[in-house]
């Protein structure tokens, strides 16, 4: 498809030039994307030419970092359809998915409510439960996939209770691509008396989210997904859900006044953004946002649609490839290769100037639904085109000859 070529911004990105007129193909996207040239021109102001604490100092370049910063926090919620003020900056979507679980979760959750989680999150969104689980006693469940690779919601509609006050799932799995139905899952949660966060990190790179319309109660992203740097992430939550949340890290920042004897708290969200802030991370976040609208979501989305269809088209026909996910997976295509580690693979691959990666993904419960101790996985980008399609076809054939030699 030749919209491909038109769509890809190569140029754009300093991190995929190579010397000499070589070509490297980065396919690993979805681990954590390359930055295009005015991320890094954002950063590189904010830290030298403008450079000045936030929230503190009374002089004009200390007022202005602070507006800058501020007006990151603002596009960001443009950006997810919500407030300013139910915006909270964290180091990422694994911190916000934290922050929840020992804020909110810990205020709210008891022995006997349950949470309903899926076979296909991050780690990230299992283990941060799990460690409330063992505080509280709450019990987690866990809703089974569609034959490709999907969650299952009726299967949820069966087993959610009045017990479950929590429904956490990813937007698109960061394995197989599979895109989730926010708002029935959102429905189904809420019919229940729970409330649902979502695990956005694969969604925000390619789909247009718009938290009212979703309905979600929590909604969380890593930057550097997004074309941003790593270090900042956010957490949008309802803002009645923030006010009555507790702080979960105390620190400068977050106070009204301290005193030994007591301490009250600034309001959301600066209640829970204790010490000096990413002040860099979130300017270069605001200029990865602008970045990416715009060229339009929609047309990312396609892009990387396209280069997914002419992948899986290209696999289907080998013999020795195990294709997992949907045949619309957003931007991400895991396999497997018969009698070749991923691993191995992936060495191969990397000789051949060929990035993808190798491994259980931070999904071990997806790996063992799935029967393999790992996978290969090849993830688009802005960036991406069909020559690094053409460069992984020709790096698995490579291996296929040297395993047989073997």
């Amino acid at each position: 498809m030749n919209d491909t070529a038109t769509l890809s911004r190569k140029a754009d990105f300093p991190g995929l030039a190579v010397p000499e007129g070589g070509a490297w193909h980065y396919l690993d996207s979805a681990a954590t994307a390359q930055k295009p040239q005015t991320v890094l021109d954002a950063a590189a102001r904010a830290m030298g030419r403008d450079y000045a604490t936030v929230h503190r100092g009374v002089y004009a370049r200390s007022a202005d970092m602070t507006l800058a910063f501020e007006a990151a926090r603002r596009r960001v919620a443009q950006f997810l359809g919500g407030a300013e003020d139910e915006v909270v900056f964290t180091r990422g979507a694994t911190e916000a998915i934290n922050l929840v679980a020992q804020s909110w979760g810990q205020a709210n959750l008891k022995a006997g409510d349950r949470i309903l989680l899926s076979v296909l999150e991050h780690h990230s969104n299992i283990v941060p439960w799990q460690l409330l689980r063992d505080r509280t006693g709450v019990a987690i469940d866990v809703c089974p996939l569609t034959d490709d690779g999907r969650i299952d919601l009726d299967a949820a509609e069966r087993m959610l209770t009045p017990q479950h006050r929590l429904v956490a799932l990813a937007h698109v799995s960061n394995v197989l691509g599979s895109t989730l139905d926010v708002r029935r899952a959102a429905d189904l949660a809420h019919a229940a008396g729970a409330k649902i966060l979502i695990d956005g990190c694969q969604a925000v790179p390619r789909l247009a989210v718009d938290v009212a319309a979703l309905d979600c109660d929590f909604y969380v992203f890593s930057a550097h997904k997004l074309y941003g740097p790593t270090g900042i992430g956010a957490l949008w939550a309802r803002r009645e859900i923030l006010e009555a949340m507790p702080p979960w890290h105390g620190g400068g920042s977050m106070i009204d006044r301290v005193t030994f004897e007591r301490t009250t708290y600034a309001p959301p969200p600066q209640r829970f953004e204790a010490g000096t802030p990413a002040i860099v991370e979130a300017i270069a976040l605001h200029a990865a946002i602008d970045y990416v609208e715009a060229i339009g979501l929609p047309a990312i989305h396609a892009h990387e649609l396209a280069l997914v269809s002419r992948m899986r088209d290209a696999m289907r026909g080998m013999n020795d490839i195990r294709l997992f996910g949907p045949e619309d997976s957003a931007g991400i295509v895991s396999f497997a290769m018969e009698g070749v580690h991923p691993h191995d693979l992936g060495t191969i691959l990397d000789e051949e100037g060929v990035a993808i990666r190798a491994g259980h993904h931070c999904a071990q419960p997806l790996m063992d639904h799935l029967g393999v101790p790992a996978t290969a996985r090849a993830s688009f980008g802005i960036y991406s085109d069909e020559g690094d399609i053409d460069a992984l076809l020709r790096g698995i054939e490579r291996t296929r000859r040297i395993f047989a030699r073997g």
